[in-house]
């Protein structure tokens, strides 16, 4: 709020549909439909229709970034061990 963005208030438990679902986290649907095929977010149907709650996406969202974090930290451990990171350079254009 003190940003002066729109804040949106949602019950966990509110279901979304695939496509706002994939809009949500940034991805495509098909790629989005592909990660509840292969069990990494939890869905349930309404009649042929997928459906995923807002917890879900959070709670996968969270398990995104994180693994995120870890990978980029690695990376940067391993651009320091090989001593390919130069400190002067940092932050200059």
């Amino acid at each position: 709020m003190s940003e002066r963005k729109a804040i949106v208030m949602m019950p966990e438990d509110e279901a979304f549909t695939t496509q706002a679902a994939a809009n949500y986290l940034g991805m495509s649907r098909q790629f989005f439909v592909n990660l509840l095929e292969k069990g990494e977010i939890p869905f349930h149907r309404v009649g042929t229709h997928r459906r995923v709650t807002f917890k879900d996406l959070l709670d996968y969202e969270k398990k995104r970034d994180k693994s995120r974090r870890e990978s980029m930290d690695r990376l940067a451990d391993e651009v320091i061990a090989a001593g390919k990171y130069d400190s002067d350079y940092v932050g200059e254009e």
